[in-house]
């Protein structure tokens, strides 16, 4: 199986390690209940979304940063694109075949995205300790 999106094919394996990764970066740096939502059966677009948030404007830019340098320094792409960042109450980082999504807390609950994919498979992306 490859994975979709903009970039040339990468392994879908791949794209899953990187939204681990992701989600690993999140909680990290103190990220509010990272999931990691597989959303490629129904959305054309991408294959993953890994969805966080944080309790103020700095922590959300420093859980951004974050993930990008722990994707890249597993091998994983730039961004294609990165939005939100002029007011920092939604950042979107999009590799294409994966979307982050670091949210302020009330943005995230106002959107409430894991309602709206709540039928989708979750991928696990913690390290177990045991």
């Amino acid at each position: 199986m490859v994975a979709r999106g903009s970039r040339p094919e990468v392994a879908a394996e791949t794209v899953a390690e990187w939204a681990r990764v992701a989600a690993r970066a999140a909680d990290s740096k103190n990220g509010v209940d990272p999931v990691v939502i597989e959303v490629g059966s129904v959305l054309a677009i991408t294959e993953y979304f890994v969805i966080t948030s944080a309790p103020n404007s700095r922590l959300v830019r420093t859980i951004a940063d974050s993930i990008e340098e722990a994707v890249r320094n597993i091998g994983g792409p730039s961004p294609m694109r990165v939005e939100g960042l002029s007011d920092l109450t939604w950042v979107l980082i999009d590799y294409g075949d994966l979307v982050v999504h670091v949210f302020a807390e009330d943005t995230r609950r106002f959107y409430d995205l894991e309602r709206l994919w709540k039928d989708m498979p979750r991928l696990a992306w913690a390290v177990s300790t045991t």
